[in-house]
């Protein structure tokens, strides 16, 4: 880990499938995300040539070329989410696959959140629920149509 800034510096490894990085990392609160088309050239961009790391990949079961999720860092803190763009739910944020991208926020209490959106009319792009990776997310369209994504699971 850089004690200068938290991020983590060691290589991603890959594990069952997944890959995850080998130490430990200061946890943004906001996560960009990103949505690509073709991921493959998007990840070699992002890390070969900006100099992201990854952190997290998670491809998809059935085409090892999609990811389902992704996390990089940022060498000097901070994090993005990444992921291959298709018609189903993506983290919870499935009415952001129309977007090119969408704002992930940790949050304690995403209901609450969902209860002030509605309170002032807002549009909700999902309604809160639960995930299969443990959080529990609401998405809300800002007035520009941006995602912005309110969930309880703090990334890797």
């Amino acid at each position: 880990m850089d004690a200068a800034t938290g991020a983590g510096t060691g290589p991603a490894t890959e594990l069952s499938g997944r890959t995850t990085s080998d130490d430990a990392v200061a946890r943004p609160g906001v996560w960009p995300g990103v949505l690509y088309d073709d991921i493959t050239p998007a990840r070699r961009f992002l890390t070969g040539v900006l100099g992201f790391t990854e952190a997290l990949i998670v491809p998809d079961g059935d085409d090892r070329d999609r990811v389902v999720h992704g996390e990089l860092r940022w060498p000097e803190g901070g994090g993005v989410m990444i992921g291959s763009r298709r018609p189903e739910a993506h983290d919870g944020a499935g009415a952001a696959q129309q977007a090119p991208q969408w704002i992930y926020v940790v949050t304690t209490d995403p209901d609450a959140v969902y209860e002030r959106a509605l309170a002032a009319g807002a549009v909700v792009a999902q309604e809160p629920h639960d995930t299969d990776y443990g959080s529990r997310n609401v998405a809300i369209a800002d007035p520009e149509g941006t995602v912005w994504v309110f969930g309880t699971y703090p990334g890797t």
